[in-house]
């Protein structure tokens, strides 16, 4: 990034930042003036996504999302480097198997519940006794379509991500009227996390799409701006569908 913002003043925390959607929320929150703190799994590229974002905006934390003890340090590092947490941005996550839920590992739907659902409520605890239950600020949760509608062959992921949705809702009743927590449901995102779904077939999947394209991480990233920005300070509990009009064609064919 070349010419950086005047500072806004704000701190987010965004898991699972170093490329994808969670890249794509830190970016946008850079780019409006916050500073941020990412974390994921690899160092290097966390490195690596901080020298885009720029050094003097953004940190990084290495480690897994559901370690509580990695949910700890991420939220210290805020607080050292920044002295704040305003923004926590819950978008790590995973999707390990592909198939019926008749033949589901049990031992894998288990990781995908503490990645995808237990991960969010810890960073969310974490920041609220850090930061938020006394000065205030915003969650947004990166939910899913497919925790809308059932999705064949990643129904686990589905599942945990109607969870999450749930758990935005529960939060938001909870945290009020300090702290506003909503979540955002994308489709098919262009991402190395959602590949599988549409690599060497991409012209295909986006004619499903009235907007005749997948989804990129600045979709959700702008997203993401709104639901942390002033403009969204009446909105709480609430979960934003970004779909490029998928949700349309329901029922439909």
């Amino acid at each position: 990034m070349t010419a950086l913002p005047e500072l806004s003043g704000k701190v987010a925390l965004v898991t699972g930042a170093s490329r994808g959607i969670g890249y794509g929320v830190a970016e946008a929150l850079v780019a409006r003036g916050d500073r941020v703190v990412i974390t994921g799994r690899g160092e290097d590229a966390l490195k690596e996504a901080v020298e885009q974002l720029g050094a003097e905006r953004a940190v990084y934390v290495a480690g897994k999302a559901h370690d509580e003890a990695h949910q700890a340090v991420a939220v210290e590092r805020a607080m050292e480097a920044f002295g704040r947490v305003d923004y926590l941005v819950n978008n790590a996550g995973t999707n390990p198997v592909f198939g019926p839920l008749a033949d589901l590992d049990l031992g894998v739907a288990r990781k995908v519940f503490e990645t995808n659902v237990i991960s969010a409520l810890g960073f969310a605890q974490k920041t609220w006794h850090a930061w938020q239950k006394d000065n205030g600020g915003a969650i947004v949760n990166i939910a899913s379509v497919a925790g809308i509608a059932p999705s064949p062959f990643i129904a686990a992921y589905g599942v945990s991500k109607a969870a999450m949705i749930n758990l935005t809702q529960q939060m938001a009743h909870e945290f009020a009227p300090k702290v506003r927590i909503n979540a955002i449901a994308p489709a098919v995102v262009k991402t190395k996390f959602a590949q599988a779904l549409y690599e060497g077939r991409e012209e295909e999947a986006a004619a499903a799409y009235p907007l005749a394209r997948l989804g990129v991480p600045s979709d959700i990233g702008g997203a993401a701006a709104f639901l942390t920005s002033g403009q969204s300070d009446w909105i709480t509990g609430q979960t934003l569908v970004v779909d490029g009009g998928i949700f349309l064609n329901a029922g439909v064919g």
